[in-house]
């Protein structure tokens, strides 16, 4: 980077969708999305046809990106970076950075500062910044072992209150007439179908929907309890500030706050994605 006319292009992707930015040293941005990329469920083939999305927007700016800097979800294995260097290569032509999305929001969030940074989105994940890098990680696990707090786990636990009875009845029908699926279908779409995670995720907005519910909002509650407890209090919560990015965090910060006053943390930024802040980190190296 430092030349005006350099243009480098910014991805920060999780399961769900990714965020794209054209940055150039004369201020240039230019930001449009995709679907989202994860190299641990997708193949370099199926990263390859997301890739081909981003093609038009590239050529319609008439640039060819000096550097990609992807910061992505599954991307904390070499193994797995190296399929989406190969996918981004094999597409734009261009050498390109792969780093963790983890990576992506604690240097959105804290900049060169140190900080708690988390992640509360499709999945969940934390990590403490020391300013420059992750000094400590306590692993997510997924779904199905951890994630807490996420828009998965969310849409994990309403459904088996759903199905098991535990929510009263009329919170039933209503989830079950809001997204037109039957008891058979839920389970289908959980067991037998690709992407359960981001099926589970996009059910999470009927808690948002019903936060005047008690049981909907104890769902809620509880697995914010749990994120804090079991991730953001084993690092030094008590001399740093615990900050956010990510769908979950900004629509459910009101009781994400709520949450983190109960259990004695303090909470620092939230942002409802990193790539504003990826951006100004960025721009700092032009």
């Amino acid at each position: 980077m430092g030349k005006e006319s350099e243009v480098i292009l910014l991805a920060d992707s999780g399961s769900t969708k990714t965020d794209w930015a054209l940055l150039g040293g004369k201020g240039r941005l230019v930001e449009f999305q995709t679907a989202g990329i994860n190299p641990f469920y997708q193949s370099e083939e199926d990263i390859r046809l997301t890739m081909r999305e981003v093609l038009p927007y590239v050529e319609e700016e008439g640039v060819c990106p000096a550097k990609v800097y992807f910061y992505g979800a599954g991307c904390a294995f070499p193994e797995k970076n190296r399929l989406v260097e190969a996918a981004v290569a094999g597409v734009l032509h261009a050498p390109c950075e792969v780093q963790s999305d983890l990576l992506a929001a604690a240097r959105a969030l804290c900049g060169h500062r140190p900080g708690i940074a988390c992640i509360l989105g499709t999945g969940s994940n934390s990590c403490f910044y020391d300013g420059q890098e992750m000094a400590a990680n306590v692993p997510p696990l997924g779904y199905i072992l951890g994630d807490e707090g996420s828009g998965a786990v969310l849409g994990k636990r309403l459904v088996a209150d759903c199905l098991k009875g535990v929510l009263p009845r009329t919170v039933q029908e209503r989830f079950f007439k809001r997204f037109g699926l039957s008891r058979q279908e839920v389970m289908d779409r959980v067991y037998k179908q690709p992407f359960p995670n981001r099926f589970l995720a996009s059910l999470s907005p009927f808690l948002l929907e019903n936060m005047g519910e008690p049981s909907v909002r104890a769902i809620v509650l509880g697995c914010f309890r749990a994120f804090f407890r079991r991730n953001v209090m084993q690092y030094d919560f008590r001399h740093h500030a615990v900050h956010f990015t990510g769908s979950v965090a900004w629509h459910y910060r009101v009781w994400l706050e709520q949450v983190a006053r109960e259990e004695g943390v303090s909470v620092g930024s939230i942002l409802p994605r990193p790539m504003e802040g990826l951006v100004r980190y960025h721009r700092e190296g032009f």
